[in-house]
């Protein structure tokens, strides 16, 4: 019988989606791994499940204790699911410009979440050093820290990394997503070139965000405004990231982002949120820099339906100067 053990034993091992479209239209082979299928809903839940393994393993976590976040949402929710089957409390710091879907489930989940204003990681005020001090405060409590603690990139070194290699016969170029973190990229970056040195690593950013500066020319350096995506881009380089081999990088705008996510809705079937359109988008650009026969892989890292409100609402888009493209059209990427 082929039976997994809970929550934790169904992460992982999703499924490589080839796209017909945007293969077709880039005569290379896109191919997307469907992390929205983790019994979570996103690629975070992975990291959150190693954050936590790690933890009890070096006997930081014990039983009955709280697992406090800093977190944008999904990782959020990825510890919240955990925290449930395990036995432990969960405290999430979220800024309150994240979406009212990942707000809700959190609580529904029973997390304990607290919303503070969105402020740059330099401010001690930010979400990530706030659940630090919470976790310091509290007894029996950890603090998650994904962004600096490497157990996050492990994660995906030792599986999402693995999993595509293997799915794709070793037959891959490229690979490129969006990083917050950087432990997504970092670890499955690190994987592929162990196996293959030339296969090009890449890193997607939204604007508002210094990380494609710093691959490309070495410093942090914003790229434009802010940006409608939620939890990718960063102001510095994570521990996550620090020492990983990227190859090249590109800074994908908002309304490129949109009309990629309709495109996927509209001509692929896949609901999805903005981080995974900008990921598609950046491996059409991907696909574009290698040339026609090549393989890049991406992830689509969360549902849509966690972004109703916003993502799928054309008032609020509007009021963010981007418009829902018409049905019928075919994404182009200049």
């Amino acid at each position: 019988m082929n039976i997994v053990k809970g929550f934790n034993g169904a992460i992982g091992n999703t499924p490589l989606i080839k796209l017909s479209t945007l293969s077709e239209l880039s005569q290379c082979n896109i191919l997307v791994k469907a992390e929205f299928m983790n019994p979570g809903g996103s690629v975070k839940d992975r990291a959150a499940f190693s954050l936590i393994q790690q933890a009890e393993k070096s006997g930081l976590l014990k039983p009955g204790g709280t697992v406090v976040e800093g977190t944008a949402g999904n990782t959020g929710i990825g510890l919240a699911h955990i925290c449930n089957a395990r036995g432990y409390k969960c405290v999430i710091v979220i800024p309150e410009t994240q979406s009212q879907e990942k707000l809700d489930s959190l609580k529904l989940l029973g997390a304990e979440v607290i919303a503070v204003p969105a402020v740059p990681f330099k401010n001690p005020e930010n979400y990530v050093h706030i659940a630090k001090k919470i976790a310091d405060e509290t007894k029996n409590a950890i603090w998650a820290n994904q962004f600096d603690n490497t157990a996050n990139r492990d994660a995906h070194f030792n599986t999402t990394g693995p999993e595509i290699w293997q799915q794709t016969d070793g037959a891959i170029n490229g690979f490129i997503c969006a990083t917050g973190t950087g432990g997504t990229l970092a670890g499955i970056g690190r994987y592929l070139k162990q196996q293959n040195p030339d296969t090009c690593i890449a890193l997607a950013d939204p604007t508002g965000s210094v990380l494609a500066q710093w691959v490309l020319n070495g410093e942090l350096k914003l790229t434009g405004d802010g940006s409608i995506t939620e939890g990718i881009g960063n102001g510095r380089v994570t521990a996550n990231l620090q020492g990983t081999e990227i190859d090249t990088a590109v800074t994908i705008d908002d309304q490129i982002t949109v009309d990629m996510v309709y495109h996927l809705l509209n001509h692929e079937g896949l609901l999805v949120g903005a981080s995974s359109g900008l990921n598609v988008a950046a491996a059409v650009w991907l696909a574009g820099q290698l040339g026609p026969g090549n393989t890049i892989v991406t992830l689509l890292t969360d549902h849509g339906s966690r972004y109703q409100s916003r993502l799928f609402n054309p008032e609020w888009l509007a009021t963010k100067n981007l418009i829902i493209p018409a049905k019928a059209s075919f994404f182009k990427l200049d």
